[in-house]
């Protein structure tokens, strides 16, 4: 296994009897080429790309700066990117792969506080759902995890970033969320155990779908959207269909 991390050593620390079945690697944005290099003359090969980038941005969409944005989507959006592409060099070679790519329960719903993160999801999903017609051709399937709230750390610092506060917003909804979000760090219902080994079985599984929902929150969260938008259809039906040319 390649760990891709900010800090590879990190990585050994935490799996210190790993052994050679081990490769920790910096991640380098600006080179993320080098993890295909090191993949490729330590194990021979890439077999499945699970990318896992993620940084948070808690606040109202108009509360986000520009240079938070962007430290956002570097992390989220580009940086994902980059990895893809680095790994793909290796994978079309070999006409076989699974690329995997994390997006959360905000990459298909949206919700207050979490605009712009959830920006990020939707980006990742949108170029995800391509990517894997895109590979299919080439003996290779793209998917996406979308995990509901698993026990981790992300809602603190350092993976959670909270913008500056516009006052209009304190009293809303969108405002609260900033003091809700601390108290459910590290107490979120997922099991991240029980949520790695169904991603491992869906990949050692050989058809890993468009979306891995994870979490019975992801299905309840998606159950309702997906009814909310059929409502939607039938409601604007009539006046949808009405809107081609005549001729």
């Amino acid at each position: 296994m390649v760990a891709a991390a900010h800090d590879e050593r990190q990585v050994r620390e935490a799996f210190p009897d790993a052994g050679d079945a081990l490769l920790p690697v910096r991640l380098d944005g600006t080179d993320a080429a080098q993890i295909g290099t090191a993949a490729v003359e330590h194990f021979g090969g890439i077999d499945v790309l699970v990318d896992n980038a993620g940084r948070g941005l808690l606040g109202a969409v108009e509360e986000g700066a520009d240079s938070e944005v962007h430290s956002l989507c570097e992390v989220n959006v580009f940086g994902l990117l980059a990895v893809t592409r680095a790994v793909l060099l290796v994978m079309r070679a070999a006409d076989s792969g699974i690329v995997v790519n994390v997006s959360a329960i905000a990459g298909f719903q949206s919700v207050r506080g979490w605009g712009l993160y959830a920006s990020t999801k939707f980006a990742v999903e949108g170029f995800t759902e391509a990517l894997r017609e895109e590979l299919a051709p080439l003996g290779i399937t793209a998917g996406v995890v979308e995990p509901g709230y698993f026990r981790t750390g992300f809602l603190g610092s350092p993976s959670l970033h909270v913008s500056e506060r516009i006052a209009d917003y304190e009293e809303t909804a969108a405002g609260q969320m900033r003091t809700i979000v601390p108290g459910f760090n590290h107490q979120q219902p997922g099991d991240l155990v029980k949520g790695a080994a169904v991603v491992v079985d869906a990949i050692d599984g050989g058809a890993f779908p468009v979306r891995l929902f994870l979490g019975p929150d992801t299905i309840n969260v998606v159950t309702e959207k997906i009814g909310q938008v059929r409502t939607e259809l039938a409601r604007q039906h009539d006046v949808a269909v009405s809107t081609d040319r005549a001729n």
